[in-house]
């Protein structure tokens, strides 16, 4: 079994792009013979984690997928790790608002990913879709749920997972807009790519895709 997720809308916009990919990426996958499930996970700090715990225990996944949406990033961002902090900028879809909390009480100041995010950068690079690894997937309930799940994954060894951020759909940008987006459909053939290629690769390229700053 293959899990998906994406995010409910937030910040008073009326769609969220990482959902719409999971979804589709999900028909997809499923079109090809996999069995996968899309959830979508509330952007709510700590509902958001229960959701997804959930649905791993109703699941059983060897492969758990969680995307969200960036806006103002240009490509699609494979995330290394997640840091036990939620420090939100914003409120979230329930009023909270923490402030240099741990996601975990007295867990690891950090998890990284243990999907091969390298050999999808080359994978997404090679079906020319923009793509980057990036070194932070931030301090809201995005970097929220990837710690929950990587920590909920150090009880299962046999499963891997991780979390890829999307910018906006281009249908969610105003026409004349600069802010940056991609097009929904190639958004959810990455998320399949980013599948497709964690379940063929046991052992991560080894590919110069740091960051100076």
């Amino acid at each position: 079994m293959i899990l998906l997720t994406g995010f409910e809308p937030f910040g008073g916009e009326t769609a969220n792009s990482s959902w719409a990919a999971a979804r589709s990426a999900a028909r997809q996958l499923q079109a090809e013979g996999l069995d996968v499930r899309a959830v979508e996970l509330p952007c709510v700090f700590g509902a958001s984690a229960k959701a997804l715990e959930e649905a791993m225990e109703r699941s059983l996944p060897e492969l758990v997928l969680c995307a969200g949406q960036a806006g103002g990033r240009s490509r699609i961002s494979l995330e290394r790790v997640a840091i036990n902090c939620d420090d939100a900028r914003i409120p979230d879809n329930a009023g909270n608002r923490p402030v240099d909390e741990p996601v975990v009480q007295d867990g690891p100041a950090a998890y990284f990913t243990s999907l091969p995010i390298k050999a999808a950068l080359a994978a997404l690079t090679a079906e020319q879709i923009p793509a980057e690894v990036s070194q932070s997937a931030g301090t809201y309930v995005c970097n929220h749920v990837f710690y929950a799940l990587m920590h909920a994954l150090r009880l299962l060894p046999g499963t891997r997972g991780g979390f890829v951020h999307i910018p906006f759909a281009d249908t969610q940008v105003p026409v004349g807009s600069s802010a940056p987006s991609l097009p929904a459909q190639q958004m959810a053939a990455a998320l399949a790519v980013v599948v497709r290629t964690t379940l063929g690769t046991t052992a991560d390229l080894r590919l110069a895709a740091g960051a100076t700053h």
